[in-house]
């Protein structure tokens, strides 16, 4: 009896072990795929950020913020060389003309909107045959063939 005993406690003591172990084992799982989808996430604002830098450092961004901060283009420039001769001439830096305001409508895209609409009618309303009157054949624009260049 005590032999029937000491087999049922091991065999007790190797299920919880295993299942504490197997618990042990979905935690890190968990773990695992928490810390991919932070990854995850800290790489899409890694690559978020990477382009913002590169849209701030682009040439044209650049000359807007220097501008916008009252920063002129240099002038022509000198140059010192090592045996103290002087290269070039020296100018003032010149302010460029300030650029046309953005704001400003073009004065041709109000009057070519104003006209299309009223020339939309008068176009369908001779394209609609009258009730009484044959139809007459609708000819088709023929088909040129495209060019194919270096055939």
């Amino acid at each position: 009896m005590p032999f029937v005993l000491l087999v049922v406690a091991l065999l007790g003591g190797g299920l919880i072990s295993l299942l504490l172990l197997n618990s042990a084992l979905n935690e890190g799982s968990f773990q695992l795929s928490r810390l991919k989808k932070e990854t995850t996430a800290l790489t899409d604002e890694e690559q978020a950020l990477q382009r913002d830098v590169d849209a701030y450092s682009a040439p044209d961004a650049l000359q807007r913020r220097a501008q916008e901060l009252g920063l002129v283009p240099g002038g022509s420039p000198v140059f010192i060389g090592p045996d103290g001769k002087i290269t070039g001439t020296a100018a003032e830096a010149e302010a460029p003309p300030p650029a046309p305001s953005p704001s400003a409508p073009a004065p041709a895209a109000p009057s070519a909107a104003a006209s299309a609409p009223s020339a939309a009618p008068s176009a369908a309303a001779s394209a609609a045959p009258s009730p009484g009157a044959p139809s007459a054949p609708q000819s088709q624009p023929s088909q040129q063939p495209t060019p194919n260049p270096g055939r």
